[in-house]
């Protein structure tokens, strides 16, 4: 399905070949090729995609609901969903990130499910990535082999943490402050940051302002992902060292997810503990445990 912009029909079909070579049955949502007729950034109306999700979730012979794309689109559409139909319908797979951190903070805060932040069927960095496939397909069906999360990133503050993982792309976070039915605050969690074509300025105002919300009050532990397109990292580096190392909590950098190529799948809603010093997050269960 499409939460968020609209797709390429090439790519979309391309996507699908990966998973039917997975011995997957993948299923396209009626409206996931829409265009909006005003607003060429938005994959058809809100109520289209909104039906989209709910009909995929609510219908018993799907097991896995996966994101095509980002993009924007996904905060219009959220409370067009019957959270309480969705609840009864009971859990499955839900994979995504970039614009479908707000859709993550949703199913955590309303249904309190575990999600996937993974790659998208209809993305380049998925389809052309062998290690963005792996990592996804072992977590769906061999979750046992990757509850230990190696990414090779390195300490901005050492020691280890743990809580239950939560997180995405930053400015979504920022954006879903003070919303209704979303969660107050990090606290307790290890929480995962990354974004995409920001300037330092603004993943600053973002970072300021959920540390002025009281959001990232009682964080356990800070892994940094991906800063596609963002200003030179030694200038993001700087500004994620001086926002979040006064948190007093272990921060790994570079831990490989996101929107960089190869990017990792992280299971969101699952306790684990983080080691900075070792670039590793190790999940207390494997993901769909």
């Amino acid at each position: 399905m499409a939460p968020s912009g609209p797709i390429p029909e090439e790519r979309l079909q391309a996507g699908l070949d990966i998973l039917r070579g997975w011995d997957l049955e993948p299923v396209v949502a009626p409206h996931v090729l829409d265009r909006h007729p005003r607003f060429d950034y938005l994959a058809g109306t809100d109520t289209g995609r909104a039906r989209d999700l709910q009909e995929a979730w609510c219908d018993p012979s799907v097991s896995a609901v996966l994101c095509a794309r980002g993009g924007y689109g996904a905060l219009r559409m959220v409370e067009s969903l019957d959270w309480a139909a969705m609840r009864a319908a009971g859990p499955k797979v839900f994979v995504g990130y970039s614009d479908i951190t707000t859709l993550h903070e949703a199913f955590a805060a309303r249904m309190g499910l575990a999600t996937l932040h993974g790659p998208m069927v209809a993305a380049m960095d998925f389809l052309k990535s062998t290690r963005a496939q792996e990592h996804l397909r072992a977590t769906l069906f061999e979750p046992e082999q990757v509850q230990v999360i190696a990414s090779g990133g390195t300490a901005l503050a050492p020691g280890r943490a743990r809580g239950v993982t939560l997180g995405g792309c930053l400015c979504l976070l920022a954006s879903d402050v003070g919303a209704a039915g979303v969660r107050t605050s990090a606290r307790g969690g290890l929480l995962f940051l990354e974004d995409t074509g920001e300037e330092a300025y603004r993943l600053d105002r973002y970072l300021t302002q959920l540390a002025r919300a009281g959001w990232l009050e009682g964080v356990s532990g800070v892994a940094l992902g991906s800063w596609v397109d963002c200003d030179p990292y030694d200038t993001v580096r700087a500004l994620l060292l001086d926002r979040l190392g006064g948190l007093g909590v272990p921060v790994v950098e570079e831990f490989g997810f996101g929107h960089c190529e190869g990017a990792l799948t992280i299971p969101f809603g699952v306790a684990g503990e983080l080691d900075a010093d070792a670039g590793t997050l190790t999940l207390d269960v494997p993901a769909l445990a």
